[in-house]
């Protein structure tokens, strides 16, 4: 996974050694690598995201897919099959 050689900071800088990209997110955003990195489904990463920020359970399924869809058009996730 794409998603392992990512060079992660607690502050939300990433930095992708095979490329030389870099990218920054958010709180949220770091929560969501951290559970990916884990190998938790995305159903199960947002199931913890509408319990850690107390939002519902659609909208953290929202978010979740809006946050993969971008990683996946940087090339830093694949929907597992």
């Amino acid at each position: 996974m794409k998603l392992r050689r990512l060079a992660i900071s607690e502050e939300g800088f990433i930095f992708d050694p095979e490329t030389g990209n870099s990218y920054t997110v958010n709180e949220t955003g770091l929560f969501i690598l951290e559970k990916l990195r884990q190998d938790l489904s995305p159903e199960e990463i947002a199931r913890l995201l509408s319990q850690e920020y107390e939002v519902s359970p659609e909208e953290a399924r929202r978010d979740l897919e809006d946050f993969l869809e971008v990683l996946t058009r940087y090339g830093l996730w694949k929907e597992p099959r």
